[in-house]
Parts: C-alpha cells; structure tokens; sequence
C-alpha cells in the first residue's frame, strides 16, 4: 500500500523534474535578475526562458508583432504621409501657436524738417559752375598751355584766316602749292596762335587734334577764253593736303569744270582733318587744263583747332 503511493507521487512530480533539469542546463554564466511576480509590473514582457513557471502565459494578441527593433524603425519610416501630417496639425493645434490675419498700419511718424528753397537762379548758377569745370577740365591738358591768358580765358588756342598777297600763275597740268599769304587788315579778320606760317602757306599742328579747313580759290577766265578754246575735259582742282603729300594722306579736295559764262571762277572746299602734331596742312591748285590760269589775290585759307 505504502508503494502504490510512492509511485503515484512519483508519477505526478515526474514532469517538474524533468523542466527543472533543462531549465538548470540552458543556465547562461550571468543571468539577469528576475523580477518576483509581487513587483512585476503588469504590462512588462518577459522572455519565455525567464518566464515564471507557477503562471500561465497570457494569451497572444492578434496580429504581427513588431518587438524587432530594427523593423519598428521601417515601419516608422514607411508610414504615409498623410498620417505624419495629421499628427503635425495636431500637435499644432495643442500648442495654441496660430497665424492670423495682419494687424492694422501703425500711425505715421512725425514729419521731417522743411528742405531748402531751390529758386531758378540758384539752379542757373550752379549749371554754370558746372559749365565752367567741365571747361577748364577739358583744357586742362597740352592745349591748355596754348590758351592766351587774360580775365576772358578764350577757348579757341589756333585760328587764322588769311589771303594771298597777289595774283599767281598755274602752269598747264601742274600741281601748285599756294604760297605768300597775309593777314587782312580789316576788320573780322584774325590770326591766333603760331601754327601759321604766311610765308609758306603752311599750318603746322602744335598738338595732335581735329582741326576744321576751308580755302576759297578765284581763277579770272577772261584771259584765258581770249587765247584758246575750252574743252569739257578741262578742269581744275583745289585741295588741303597733310605735310604735301596729297595721295598718300587724307585730303580736302574739290573739283569743277572751266566751262563757265562768268570772268571769275569760284572753287570752295571745307572739312575735318586729324593731324598729329608736327604735321602741316596747306593749299594745292591742280590745273587740268591746257593754259596757264591766274589765280587772283581774293582767294583765302582759313583754320581752327576743333578740339583733341
């Protein structure tokens, strides 16, 4: 009787046993403490080799579990859009920080001090004054030492306008240089500067500059209709050259026909010519035709420094 028990007894502790010795056999070398069922708080998840063996294991909710922490952050990070903006208006909302409309404009400040009375003479003077600088900083430079001094301060450094002294002869297809010029004595007429040489008849550039020429020649046709007969072909040619040279350098140049009704013939030319200083401009008949023609003493050259 006594050995029936025992073996029932045996029988029931058997399976304990059995669990306490493999549990015994995992034992790792440091174990962690574990919490008694007293202070275990409810919500706290125990792993099942650490699992208290008197509790029965709660039930398993359904659905996945993310324990994994690696997979939280994936999860996390592969959430929509739509719920992230959903929180952040929310959270929004519970802060109380909200935008609304602008207030309205602040009152004006407090008006400045009056500006000073510009009358139209206080402006006329000081566009003079402008004038006036810009000026003398125009001819401030190697054209300033040319300029006459004096209470006026003239601006114009070399003008001249001159005649020839007399008559003079073009002999048939010559190029001629006018030479032996004077200055008018009436009235209007000028000569400044020292670029002008009347004995030559030649200007020389004291600086380099754009300077303005004209020349005036009269041809008397009376003696020449009584000798010979004209031709269509016969013309002549007046032109300004620079240093003589009139087909290697720019020149002035006019030409007309010899086939006029009148005693006298008039050929004009003007314009610009740019010389560097040192150079020289002067006068050139070129008779085209087959007798020598007269130029009379009426026939001018003028010149003036336009500016650098």
């Amino acid at each position: 009787m006594r050995g029936w028990a025992w073996a029932a007894m045996v029988a029931l502790l058997w399976p304990q046993l059995a669990l306490l010795g493999g549990v015994g056999a995992r034992r790792e070398p440091k174990r962690p403490r574990q919490l008694s069922p007293s202070t275990m708080p409810l919500n706290a998840t125990i792993p099942n080799s650490q699992e208290p063996l008197g509790l029965p294991k709660p039930p398993e909710a359904p659905g996945p579990e993310f324990s994994d922490a690696h997979m939280t952050w994936l999860n996390f990070v592969r959430r929509p859009d739509d719920v992230a903006k959903k929180r952040c208006r929310a959270r929004d909302k519970k802060s109380g920080v909200l935008s609304g409309p602008p207030g309205p404009p602040g009152p004006p400040g407090p008006p400045g001090p009056p500006g000073a009375e510009i009358t139209q003479d206080a402006l006329l003077r000081e566009f003079q004054e402008m004038l006036k600088e810009a000026t003398e900083r125009r001819f401030s430079g190697p054209l300033g030492l040319l300029l006459p001094e004096g209470a006026g301060g003239q601006l114009v450094a070399e003008a001249f306008h001159c005649r020839l002294k007399g008559p003079l002869l073009a002999d048939k297809k010559t190029l001629v240089e006018l030479q032996g010029f004077q200055a008018p004595a009436a009235q209007g007429a000028f000569l400044r500067g020292s670029g002008l040489s009347l004995a030559s008849g030649r200007f020389t550039a004291p600086v380099s500059a754009i300077f303005q020429f004209s020349a005036s020649l009269h041809v008397d046709l009376s003696e020449l209709r009584g000798r010979s007969q004209l031709r269509a072909r016969d013309t002549v040619r007046l032109l300004i050259c620079i240093d003589s040279l009139c087909h290697r350098h720019t020149s002035l140049e006019a030409i007309s026909g010899l086939e006029s009704n009148s005693r006298v013939l008039t050929v004009h030319v003007q314009g610009l010519l740019q010389l560097q200083a040192g150079q020289s401009a002067s006068v050139f008949v070129d008779n085209g035709c087959g007798a020598t023609l007269t130029i009379q003493s009426s026939s001018s050259f003028s010149g003036l420094l336009l500016g650098m």
